[in-house]
């Protein structure tokens, strides 16, 4: 589903950061540093919204888009304070994120929000990589391999790196890439631990797809012999 993402956020670190993530996980991005230039804003299919912006207070751009139409609302934003949170929410907003934030705990929270406001889609089919040997079925976070009725037995971070390295199949991704979309943009934890995950990976799929070792780059998935 193609979704268009309006992101409100005047600190420009914060936004490439954020920006980059959603892009990475097929999202549309337009990125606005005002109250103004939000408001001026074409339509959008989710807003993410910090409240403080340099010309106006951000409740105010909520409050206002929130009279215009039913447009789904993520106030993102360094203001803890529990009367913030909820003012926020009262006037409009559909949920709250509080800074330092992770890019996938934002993702999770924007299909919260669009599992409720949108109508139940159709479950997407099984995913086939390698010619049909290696298949991922992201709804149900199950990977079989050469068509065994047993699922392959993955941890959850092992899942989530196939799953990530499946959504550009031939592509180099980065370590940095990899770690900021599998571990989020805070993890703060020596890499080593994505190469410990890639030699699982690399075992429990044996030659029905590679993970290869892209040099002085990261890794990338390639269909298996």
């Amino acid at each position: 589903m193609f979704v268009r993402v309006l992101l409100v956020e005047d600190d420009q670190p914060i936004a490439d950061s954020l920006r980059r993530g959603l892009v990475r996980y097929g999202y549309e991005v337009v990125w606005v540093r005002t109250g103004a230039e939000a408001l001026a804003a074409g339509p959008a299919d989710m807003v993410l919204l910090d409240l403080g912006l340099p010309d106006v207070d951000g409740l105010d751009v909520c409050r206002e888009l929130r009279a215009r139409g039913d447009v789904p609302i993520i106030v993102i934003s360094a203001r803890a304070d529990e009367v913030d949170r909820v003012v926020g929410l009262e006037i409009g907003a559909d949920d709250y994120v509080s800074k330092p934030f992770g890019v996938r705990e934002v993702i999770a929270r924007m299909r919260a929000v669009l599992r409720r406001v949108q109508p139940a889609a159709k479950p997407a089919e099984p995913e086939s990589l390698s010619g049909g040997r290696l298949v991922i079925d992201r709804r149900a976070r199950r990977v079989h391999v050469d068509g065994a009725d047993a699922e392959l037995a993955l941890s959850p971070k092992e899942y989530d790196l196939l799953a990530f390295l499946a959504d550009a199949p031939g592509a180099a991704l980065t370590r940095e890439q990899i770690m900021e979309a599998v571990w989020d943009a805070n993890w703060f934890g020596p890499t080593k631990t994505l190469d410990v995950h890639i030699g699982a990976l690399r075992r429990k799929l044996g030659d029905a797809a590679v993970v290869e070792t892209v040099r002085g780059v990261g890794f990338r998935l390639v269909a298996g012999g």
